[in-house]
């Protein structure tokens, strides 16, 4: 059997490994000044996209460049929509002078893990994109409650990811956790492909769980991303697994 599938991760972070990634993937999703980034460095990542024909998102967060966006930020419903929708207006703007389409938008770190589960988090998510009057994919955890807000007002795109553990829940395992990250190229592709093939993935407890996903992430800021990508690549033709 053959699968087409989205591979995604999460650049213009500042990590240095964009040129090394960006032919590797087929979306990714660009800081846009929460957690990191600014004109110049939205601009650069765009640019680089669009020369290897890859889809772009914007990759909002709380306003917390601090912590890069892995704190939950204590702010009103009104606060956090403003700070989302200033976000995306400035890297939509981007992609607008530069003539790229906005493929998708994905939440980062506290932001995409807060919103999984607070009603209200993902209201002002939701109201935040819908302000913008684009309609772009969102990335969201299959289940979750930010799902469940956007379904039927955004298109949907569900995400799981290759170098993170998962716990029984189907949540991931917190970063502090010595075990939440997967560091072998082997171990991240063995993931990855009982997602794909199975909708399967095992539990950091060695369980196993149904898991619902059509595009997979890698972090860039992973110190294993691009070994991580190159052995997925050398895997792909023999398991007749093509990028979407």
């Amino acid at each position: 059997m053959a699968y087409t599938i989205d591979i995604n991760a999460d650049l213009g972070e500042g990590t240095g490994k964009d040129v090394a990634i960006m032919p590797l993937i087929s979306s990714c999703s660009i800081a846009c000044g929460g957690h990191y980034g600014t004109e110049k460095t939205m601009r650069k990542a765009i640019l680089l996209a669009k020369k290897h024909n890859v889809k772009v998102g914007a990759h909002p967060s709380f306003p917390d460049t601090n912590n890069f966006g892995r704190k939950i930020v204590t702010m009103t419903k009104s606060e956090l929509i403003e700070s989302i929708l200033n976000q995306l207006t400035a890297f939509f703007d981007i992609c607008t002078s530069e003539s790229i389409s906005v493929h998708h938008v994905k939440c980062h770190g506290a932001l995409y893990n807060y919103s999984a589960i607070d009603a209200l988090t993902a209201d002002a998510v939701v109201e935040a994109i819908l302000a913008t009057k684009q309609r772009p994919k969102l990335y969201v955890q299959h289940g979750s409650i930010l799902h469940k807000k956007a379904e039927n007002l955004l298109p949907l795109q569900f995400e799981a990811f290759i170098d993170r553990r998962y716990t029984q829940q189907g949540t991931l395992v917190p970063r502090s956790h010595a075990k939440a990250i997967i560091h072998a190229p082997k171990k991240a592709w063995k993931q990855l492909l009982q997602m794909i093939t199975n909708n399967k993935v095992k539990t950091i407890d060695k369980q196993i769980i149904s898991i619902i996903a059509t595009t997979y992430c890698i972090h860039s800021d992973h110190k294993d991303s691009v070994a991580i990508l190159n052995y997925l690549h050398s895997q792909f033709q023999s398991h007749k697994i093509d990028l979407i």
